[in-house]
C-alpha cells in the first residue's frame, strides 16, 4: 500500500491513520498536503465530535521523509507547518494516540492535538539541529507552552529522544498506558468526550488557545443552544445529557 492517511468514523470519533510503515510512518510531502483537506471535511461533518490521530502497527511518526528534503528543505517545512496549524485549528477535541517514536514532523502532529496519550517505551524528540532545520516560530512556540521553556529548549538544542515517563512528568504527554492498554483507554476515554458538550469543548479550546475576543460570541451561543438546560435537566432527572449544539459548518 502507499504511504497515506487512513480515516475512518465509527460512534462520532474520527481516526487518522498515518500509514507509512515501510518508513516507520514517516510522513511524505503528499502526505502532509492531504492532511489539512481530510481535516476539512473530518469537520465539517456533524457525526464527527472527536478526533483521534495515530499511527500504524507500533509506531506513532518517526517524522517528515527525509528524501523529501532533498529537493527542498524549505517547502518541506511549509507542508509539515500547514498541516500541524490545520490540525491545531480543528474546531473539535483531538487526541493524539501514541506508540513507539514519536519523532521531528511526528512530535509537531502531536503537539497540535489538544491531549496526547502514549503507551509506555514511546520515543520522543524534536530533531531539527540533527539536520540544521530552523524550527518554525510557531511550533516553537507551540511547544514551549506544552513543556515551558526549559524543556523546549533541552529538546530543539539536543534533538535527544525522551521516554514516555519523562514526557508526562515536563507535560508533553496527559497519560501513559502499560502496553496493550492504549486502545482501550483512547476508546474509553473519546467516549467520553463525544458525550460531553460540544458548546462547552468548543468556547474551551478557544480560549485555552488564547482568544481574548469571543465572550460575547460564546455567551450567545450559549443562550441559543439549549445545552445548558438540558444539561441541568439531565443531572436533576439523574440520566445522560443529549446535547444538540454542534460546531457550525463553515459556508
Amino acid at each position: 500500500m502507499e504511504p497515506q492517511l487512513l480515516h475512518g468514523v465509527t460512534d462520532s470519533v474520527a481516526t487518522v491513520v498515518i500509514h507509512h510503515p515501510a518508513k516507520r510512518n514517516a510522513m511524505t510531502a503528499a502526505m502532509w498536503r492531504a492532511l489539512p483537506p481530510l481535516l476539512e471535511t473530518l469537520a465539517a461533518d456533524p457525526a464527527v465530535r472527536v478526533l483521534v490521530l495515530t499511527g500504524e502497527g507500533g509506531t506513532f511518526c518517526a517524522g517528515a521523509d527525509i528524501s523529501t528534503l532533498q529537493g527542498s528543505p524549505q517547502e518541506a517545512q511549509t507542508l509539515a507547518v500547514a498541516a500541524e496549524e490545520a490540525l491545531a485549528a480543528f474546531p473539535k477535541p483531538t487526541l493524539a494516540a501514541i506508540r513507539g517514536h514519536c519523532v521531528g514532523g511526528g512530535s509537531q502532529l502531536a503537539a497540535a492535538c489538544d491531549l496526547r496519550f502514549a503507551e509506555e517505551g514511546s520515543l520522543f524528540g524534536v530533531t531539527p539541529a540533527k539536520l540544521g532545520i530552523v524550527y518554525a516560530a510557531s511550533s516553537t512556540r507551540r511547544l514551549v507552552s506544552l513543556v515551558g521553556p526549559a524543556t523546549a529548549k533541552y529538546l530543539l538544542f539536543s534533538g535527544e529522544l525522551i521516554d514516555a515517563e519523562r514526557a508526562l512528568r515536563t507535560g508533553l504527554v496527559d497519560e501513559v498506558l502499560p502496553e496493550g492498554e492504549l486502545g482501550k483507554r483512547v476508546a474509553e476515554f473519546t467516549r467520553i468526550l463525544a458525550s460531553r458538550s460540544q458548546l462547552t469543548q468548543a468556547a474551551a479550546k478557544e480560549f485555552a488557545g488564547g482568544r481574548t475576543d469571543r465572550d460575547d460570541h460564546w455567551a450567545e451561543q450559549a443562550r441559543g443552544s439549549g445545552d445548558t438546560a438540558e444539561g441541568v435537566a439531565a443531572f436533576l432527572e439523574r440520566r445522560q445529557p443529549r446535547f444538540t449544539w454542534n460546531v457550525p459548518t463553515p459556508g
